[in-house]
């Protein structure tokens, strides 16, 4: 494949220069003498495996982290950058995975926040900033009313939100990191249109993302990151999404799991006229009824803010229903306890793996034992096994791939994917009945999400029956033999996995089988 110096990008001058970043921390090396350079008004694509060095590189840019060598330069002037305050001063915004917006706020307060334009010493200029909010917007294609509430929105608004703070702070250098990972086909189609509009205007983008796809859509030049070190760069009119990832991950990856024929038994989760409130009272999941067999993988696809979450919740037992019925092979778990679940062998895998999936100041061993730890044989009455944790945690760490010096670190010190791999090999441990998975690849590279997808589709060919709920539509796609669309806390669509398309099934996600455009408030808040 060419060199991305090919690219027509390569000709314009040069917005950022990263030479010989290198950032060392205990035990590892997490950035190994990197050079990166962003042209003016260029989409640049970074990718990388979890743990490759994407993050600290955008974190040194940031200045999140300082770095131990190299140097950065901005228009060909070597700078500093010693905090967030710096790099801002300096043109340079980042849009995190997880938006930084505070959802009880406004637009505008949103945007403002730290940047208030004042009439005098005491009182802020409220409707100097509204215009400018609402002329970016306008001029950007994504003009919003700046006395919404952020919650009120969905999420691919709160994501335009966020870029247009980016805009209100005069970012020449714009990082984004997976922004378009809880997004619909549609709303993504609108962001990319926004991203095109900002680098005419001469902003530059640094663009990190695991959908590879969409990169060779957006990106002008890639650059690809393995363990800390620069391994190629591409443009995308010479390259593919099998050469993206073997540069990644470092073999060949197969970017499309074989789920082959699934053989569905007997109806393990029985959900009856379930209704579930949100932490505020309010009615988000309405009366939804469904079911899944063993040894099928039923797929619900929604835009996040729908009910999904409580929905989980509701079903793993950490949130009680208003009302209905929830039977595990004809049993009653409404409203069970984890720990009942679990002793019924229901594995969950939850979406938020640091509140809910791990201790991140326990060893691993103690992670790999979290929902069992008081059985044999990891303990005997009140007497742990040591030996036995041991034992596990290192079969869990052989058999799921988890990366680590020893199983006796923190969890704190794995990459986000070593983490999710620890949380599943855990959860997908023995002979399972149901196996509960929420966002199980959020912000996963391509080698975890294809190892990740294997393993659920080993687990319902050994006959376990899978409720898989996801924001990523493709891992929907599939993984799923039969796939439920939920809008507005109902499920307005049922389907065949194998026959249902992108298209089709992003329609109702964001519509709801309804005419006309999607609305801009949140379906979640209706």
């Amino acid at each position: 494949m060419s060199q991305a110096a090919s690219s027509p990008a390569a000709s314009k001058p040069a917005a950022l220069e990263m030479r010989g970043v290198t950032k060392r921390f205990p035990g590892v090396v997490a950035n190994d003498h990197i050079d990166l350079d962003v042209r003016r008004g260029e989409i640049h694509a970074l990718l990388g495996e979890n743990g490759a060095g994407k993050t600290t590189l955008m974190n040194i840019l940031y200045g999140l982290v300082t770095p131990d060598e190299g140097e950065i330069l901005l228009g060909g002037k070597t700078v500093t950058i010693a905090s967030p305050a710096d790099a801002i001063s300096q043109g340079i915004s980042m849009v995190h995975q997880h938006f930084m917006l505070v959802p009880v706020l406004t637009v505008a307060e949103n945007i403002l926040l730290g940047e208030e334009p004042m009439a005098n010493a005491v009182i802020m200029d409220r409707k100097a900033a509204h215009t400018r909010i609402r002329e970016l917007g306008r001029f950007f294609g994504t003009e919003i009313d700046p006395d919404l509430r952020v919650a009120s929105l969905s999420v691919g608004w709160q994501q335009r939100v966020e870029i247009l703070k980016a805009l209100y702070r005069n970012a020449d250098i714009l990082v984004l990191d997976e922004p378009t990972a809880v997004l619909t086909p549609q709303e993504t189609k609108e962001i990319f249109t926004v991203l095109r509009r900002l680098t005419a205007e001469g902003t530059s983008i640094i663009f990190i993302s695991h959908k590879l796809y969409e990169v060779l859509e957006i990106a002008d030049r890639i650059t690809v990151i393995r363990r800390g070190k620069v391994v190629g760069s591409r443009i995308p009119s010479e390259t593919d999404e099998d050469d993206l990832a073997e540069l990644m991950v470092g073999r060949e990856v197969q970017l499309t799991v074989d789920r082959g024929e699934s053989h569905p038994a007997a109806v393990t989760l029985s959900v009856s006229g379930l209704t579930v409130s949100d932490d505020r009272g309010h009615e988000v999941v309405h009366g939804l009824d469904f079911e899944v067999k063993a040894g099928e993988v039923f797929g619900i696809a929604g835009v996040a803010g729908n009910g999904q979450d409580e929905l989980v919740e509701a079903l793993a037992g950490l949130r009680r229903p208003a009302s209905g019925t929830v039977q595990l092979a004809g049993r009653s778990i409404t409203g069970a306890s984890p720990r009942r679940l679990h002793n019924l062998r229901v594995g969950f895998v939850p979406a938020d793996r640091h509140r809910y999936g791990l201790v991140l100041v326990f060893p691993l061993t103690d992670n790999s034992v979290l929902t069992s730890y008081y059985r044999a044989p990891y303990s005997r009455g009140l007497v742990r096994d040591a030996d036995a944790i041991l034992r596990h945690a290192e079969q869990v760490i052989n058999d799921f791939d988890v990366r680590t010096p020893s199983p006796l670190v923190h969890a704190s010190t794995l990459s986000g994917g070593n983490q999710q791999k620890l949380i599943v090999g855990r959860e997908f441990f023995g002979d399972l009945r149901l196996l509960v998975l929420d966002q199980p690849t959020r912000g996963l590279d391509v080698g975890s999400i294809e190892f990740i997808h294997r393993q659920v589709i080993a687990k319902r060919d050994a006959g376990t029956a899978v409720l898989l709920i996801s924001a990523e539509l493709d891992e929907v796609l599939e993984l799923s033999d039969r796939i439920g669309v939920m809008y507005r806390g109902r499920l307005v669509a049922v389907m065949d996995g194998r026959s249902a398309t992108r298209e089709e099934v992003g329609l109702l996600m964001a519509t709801g089988g309804r005419e006309g455009p999607p609305p801009i408030i949140a379906e979640g808040a209706a």
